[in-house]
């Protein structure tokens, strides 16, 4: 599951993990209307609220939340599917909704991606060019809320160079794949997993995740 505050880049980071083989992103299901251009089955499953209550009622998601009046959530099935084939399924999900997963699926990896800086933050979302001043002021105050969260996850993810952000989520499901496979199959991928390991373990959030926060008010995040 990949979380991070608006801004930070989580879609491109996605964007660029689905290059590599046997990599998908989970398709979110809402009870809203498709706006232009959006696709059933690629942008979202659309369907109606009636078969999505249904689907609440028998355990079909992962997690779901109420916006607005219109459902979101992260189907079981598909993700399942994918996962019997030998696929990496990916989650681009707020915090609230992976805590939802995590209880359901406690193997489930949990990257945070921070961005390097306050400063940088309000840049990126003010270089929208489509917000209002409330509104980026609202954003802002929302990440900080989401980053105090990073103590929550496995790993933490500085996007300050997008090819460097996807190369070490890349190393930390190499590293991930590499305990997750039996011996023999693991060492056959033993010359590149050496280091994917050696890179997620300075990854991982452990017990430092105040320090990350610090640094990340300070500017000092690299």
């Amino acid at each position: 599951m990949i979380s991070g505050p608006s801004g930070t880049g989580k879609g491109a980071i996605c964007a660029g993990l689905l290059e590599y083989v046997n990599v998908a992103v989970s398709i979110s299901m809402t009870t809203r209307a498709p706006r232009e251009n959006e696709v059933n089955g690629k942008s979202y499953y659309f369907i109606n609220r009636e078969k999505f209550e249904e689907g609440i009622e028998k355990g079909g998601f992962f997690e779901y939340a109420e916006i607005y009046g219109e459902y979101y959530g992260t189907p079981k099935k598909p993700v399942l599917e994918q996962l019997k084939k030998g696929v990496d399924v990916i989650l681009e999900i707020d915090v609230k909704g992976a805590m939802q997963v995590r209880e359901q699926a406690p193997d489930a990896v949990l990257i945070f991606v921070m961005p390097p800086s306050p400063e940088e933050l309000r840049r990126r979302i003010e270089g929208r060019g489509t917000e209002t001043p409330e509104r980026i002021a609202r954003r802002l105050e929302r990440a900080d809320s989401e980053i105090a969260q990073v103590g929550k996850y496995n790993y933490c993810v500085v996007n300050g160079k997008l090819s460097k952000a996807v190369k070490d989520i890349r190393m930390i499901m190499r590293s991930e794949w590499h305990f997750s496979a039996d011996f023999e199959e693991a060492r056959y991928f033993m010359p590149s997993v050496t280091r994917a390991i050696h890179r997620a373990g300075a990854l991982r959030v452990a017990g430092d995740w105040e320090k990350i926060i610090e640094r990340y008010n300070a500017g000092k995040l690299k």
